[in-house]
C-alpha cells in the first residue's frame, strides 16, 4: 500500500521545496530591521524546510506517474497538514509564552486564511513574525496547490485532480484554458495584480510600507490577520477602512470571473453573473439593516457613522476576512449573529473567502422553491436552473450532500467543545468561525478576545475545523472512508 503512495510523497517533496522560498520574505524583513536573532531564526526555518524537502525528494525521486483522483485528495491533505508544521517552527521559537499547539493553530489559521489568532501582544512582536503570519495568508488565500500547479510543470500531469480537490465551489470540472497549469497561472496573475493595487491603495491611505504590505496580504487572502491587537481599528481611519472595504468586496468575487473578463475584454462575465449580483445585493441589504438597527438602538447618533461601521463589518465578516474596527459583539445581539451568519455563505465560489459559498446557497433556495412548486403541481417539469442552463442532478446531489456533512460537522465539533467545558456561545461560534474560515467568533473568542484562552484539546479541534473548512469538508473526510484505502 505504501508503495502506491510514494509518487504522492515525491510530489509533496517538491511542494515543500517550493514552499521553503516563502521564508525569503521574513528573511528580507529581518535583515531590513537589522535583527540578527530573528534573521538567524528565519534562515534556520528556510534551511530545515528546504533540507527536509530535498531529502524526501532524494528517497522518492524514482517514483513518478500520473496522479489519480485519490492521489490528488491525499496530496492536498498532506500539504495542508505538513506546511503548517514548517510554518509553525519559527513562531514556536520566536513568540514568547507560546506552546506547540498554539503555534500550529496560528500557522494553520494563517495558511487557511481563517484569521483566528491565539496570540496577544501582536503590537510588540518582531516585524518579521507579523510579516510571516500575514504573508502566509496571501499564499494560502488562493491555495498553495494552485500556486504549485502553476510553477511546477511536473504537476501538469494529474494537475486537474489537485485543482478539483483544492478549488472551492460545487462546479469544479470547468476548465477555462486547455491546460490546468495555464489556468492556475492565470488566476495567480490576476491575484497578483489586485494585490499590487491593494498595497498601493493602503500606502496612499496613510499606512507605512510594512503595514500596507501586511494588510494587503490579509485583505486579498480574506484572512484578516493584523500586526495589531486592535486589528484595523488601530489606525482609527475611515479612509483606510474604506480602502479595506473595497478590496475585501473585490476579493469576495470569483477570481475566475476576473480571469474571464481579461480574456474576453468585456465586463459582461461579471455583470451577467447571478452569483455576483446576489452577493452584492446581500451585502447592500445587510448593511442597510444593520445601520437601521444601530440607529434605532442608539449605538450611533450620526447616520453616516452608523452606515460606515455597518458597511465595514458586514463586508469584513461576510467575506470571511474578520477585520474589526470596533467591538461589534457589544452591538444589539441581532447584529453580531447576522454577521456570523453572513460569513457562512456570502462569498462567491472561486474567491479567497470561506464558507459554503453563495452559489450553493442560491442552488439550495432554488431547490427548496422547486419542491414547493412540485407539492402543488406534482407533474410539472421545473428543473433547477442557473445562468440560463439546467443544473445537472450530479451537482445538486453534491450540494445537498455537502450541506448534510457541513451541518453534521458543525454540530459534532460544537458538541466536542461543549464536552471539553466551553460555554455554548463560545463553542458554537468558534466552530462556525473556523469551519467557515471567518476568524473571530463570539464569547471568549469574540473580536475583543482571541483563541489563546482555550485549552490544547480545544485548539486542536479548531485546527481540524479550519482544515475542514479550507478544503470544503469532503476533500478531507473522504480520507476517512474505507473505499479510499482499498486498491
Amino acid at each position: 500500500m505504501l508503495q502506491s503512495f510514494l509518487p504522492v510523497l515525491a510530489v509533496l517533496s517538491r511542494v515543500i521545496v517550493a514552499f521553503s522560498l516563502a521564508f525569503v520574505v521574513p528573511i528580507v524583513w529581518a535583515w531590513l530591521e537589522d535583527d540578527e536573532f530573528d534573521l538567524l531564526l528565519w534562515e534556520a526555518g528556510f534551511a530545515v524546510t528546504l533540507g527536509s524537502g530535498l531529502l524526501m525528494w532524494w528517497f522518492t525521486r524514482r517514483h513518478r506517474r500520473e496522479l489519480l483522483a485519490r492521489d490528488g485528495f491525499l496530496l492536498v491533505n498532506l500539504v495542508w497538514l505538513v506546511l503548517p508544521f514548517y510554518s509553525a517552527l519559527p513562531l514556536y521559537f520566536s513568540v514568547p509564552d507560546i506552546n506547540w499547539s498554539k503555534a500550529y493553530f496560528e500557522a494553520m489559521s494563517a495558511l487557511t486564511a481563517t484569521g483566528a489568532t491565539a496570540l496577544s501582544g501582536l503590537d510588540h512582536l518582531p516585524v518579521s513574525v507579523n510579516v510571516w503570519r500575514c504573508f502566509l495568508q496571501l499564499i494560502g488565500g488562493m491555495g498553495i496547490m494552485l500556486l504549485v500547479v502553476a510553477v511546477l510543470p511536473l504537476l501538469g500531469l494529474g494537475g486537474m485532480q489537485l485543482y478539483k480537490a483544492e478549488t472551492p465551489g460545487p462546479m469544479k470540472d470547468t476548465k477555462f484554458t486547455p491546460r490546468i497549469a495555464q489556468t492556475a497561472r492565470g488566476l495567480w496573475g490576476v491575484y497578483f495584480m489586485f494585490s499590487v493595487a491593494c498595497l498601493l491603495a493602503y500606502r496612499w491611505a496613510g499606512m507605512s510600507w510594512a503595514d500596507a504590505f501586511m494588510h494587503m496580504c490579509t485583505t486579498m487572502g480574506l484572512g484578516g490577520f493584523s500586526p495589531y491587537d486592535a486589528s484595523i481599528g488601530h489606525f482609527n481611519s475611515r479612509l483606510i477602512e474604506t480602502v479595506s472595504m473595497v478590496f475585501m468586496t473585490l476579493a469576495g468575487i470569483s477570481f475566475v470571473r476576473y480571469f474571464v473578463v481579461l480574456r474576453s475584454r468585456s465586463l459582461r462575465p461579471i455583470s451577467d453573473d447571478h452569483e455576483i449580483r446576489t452577493y452584492l445585493a446581500v451585502l447592500a441589504a445587510s448593511t442597510l439593516l444593520v445601520t437601521l438597527l444601530l440607529l434605532v438602538n442608539g449605538v450611533y447618533s450620526d447616520g453616516l457613522a452608523a452606515l460606515h461601521a455597518s458597511a465595514f463589518h458586514v463586508v469584513s465578516l461576510a467575506t470571511t476576512t474578520g477585520y474589526a474596527a470596533t467591538d461589534y459583539a457589544q452591538w444589539p445581539a441581532f447584529a453580531p449573529v447576522l454577521l456570523m451568519f453572513l460569513g457562512c455563505f456570502a462569498s462567491c465560489a472561486g474567491s479567497t473567502g470561506g464558507g459554503i459559498k453563495m452559489v450553493r446557497m442560491i442552488l439550495l433556495v432554488k431547490q427548496a422553491r422547486r419542491e414547493l412548486v412540485r407539492i402543488l403541481h406534482p407533474r410539472v417539469v421545473n428543473p433547477v436552473t442557473l445562468a440560463g442552463g439546467v443544473v445537472p442532478m450530479s451537482v445538486m446531489t453534491a450540494v445537498l450532500g455537502f450541506m448534510l456533512i457541513y451541518g453534521a460537522a458543525t454540530i459534532g465539533l460544537s458538541m466536542l467543545l461543549l464536552f471539553s467545558g466551553l460555554d455554548m456561545v463560545t463553542a458554537f461560534s468558534a466552530v462556525v468561525a473556523t469551519v467557515n474560515n471567518i476568524g473571530p467568533g463570539l464569547g471568549l473568542v469574540g473580536p475583543a478576545g482571541n483563541y489563546g484562552q482555550l485549552g490544547d484539546f480545544q485548539i486542536w479541534v479548531l485546527s481540524f475545523a479550519m482544515l475542514l473548512g479550507r478544503l470544503e469538508l469532503l476533500s478531507v473526510l473522504v480520507l476517512f472512508t474505507g473505499h479510499f484505502w482499498r486498491r
